[in-house]
């Protein structure tokens, strides 16, 4: 930790190293099978310590999913700063959707099963809702950039976007998940066929980054 914190921010570290730590195991046993003592024998900490910083396993969950979909914001605000037209913003956007559920399964995989929970629980189910709307905001951002570049602006709304663009990736992962080869390349060619779908915009007027910025 770094010398010179403050408490709070020394217990806000040591919270992220243990939800961190949790988060493989997390993924591989899911909500359900997973207790604070499961997750202190997978880890570097004691089960004393995990309790220490979290109540129960329904805080660290939400803490842990919490920290993961923030690093998954940051990433898919780099492709929108940084792309400089409508193809590569779209080429860039699937490819990433691809990679992430390729080299993160696990973790998308608790977050789905974190949010179906929510339905059930009441306990974290303002966190899910929460995390959900950063994701939506995440997407939206996307698309919007997107329309803009061609000059026009999405034919639905911010939420039903979302609900396309969620549900083809939850679907992909499943198929990832079961051992269908084919699952990432479909998910990214339904990905460049729905973008243009919503956002038909106005080619002629195109624009590059300089121009929409």
């Amino acid at each position: 930790m770094r010398s010179g914190a403050t408490r709070a921010e020394r217990t806000a570290e040591r919270r992220t190293q243990l939800a961190q730590s949790a988060l493989a195991t997390l993924g591989e046993l899911g909500y359900a099978r997973t207790s604070l003592r499961e997750i202190a024998q997978n880890s570097e900490f004691t089960h004393g310590v995990v309790h220490y910083y979290f109540a129960d396993k329904v805080e660290l969950i939400t803490h842990c999913v919490r920290l993961y979909k923030t690093q998954c914001v940051t990433r898919f605000d780099e492709i929108v700063d940084t792309s400089t037209t409508a193809e590569e913003l779209l080429e860039r956007f699937a490819l990433r959707l691809v990679e992430s559920i390729v080299t993160e399964a696990p973790l998308h995989r608790l977050w789905y099963d974190l949010r179906t929970q929510s339905l059930f629980e009441d306990a974290f189910r303002q966190d899910v809702l929460e995390i959900d709307e950063t994701l939506q905001g995440l997407t939206w951002r996307v698309v919007t950039r997107y329309a803009a570049f061609l000059g026009g602006s999405p034919l639905l709304d911010e939420r039903a976007t979302y609900a396309l663009i969620d549900g083809l990736f939850e679907k992909a992962l499943l198929h990832h998940i079961a051992g269908l080869p084919s699952a990432g390349a479909d998910l990214a060619a339904r990905v460049r066929w729905l973008l243009p779908q919503i956002c038909p915009g106005d080619k002629s007027g195109a624009s590059t980054a300089a121009e929409v910025a």
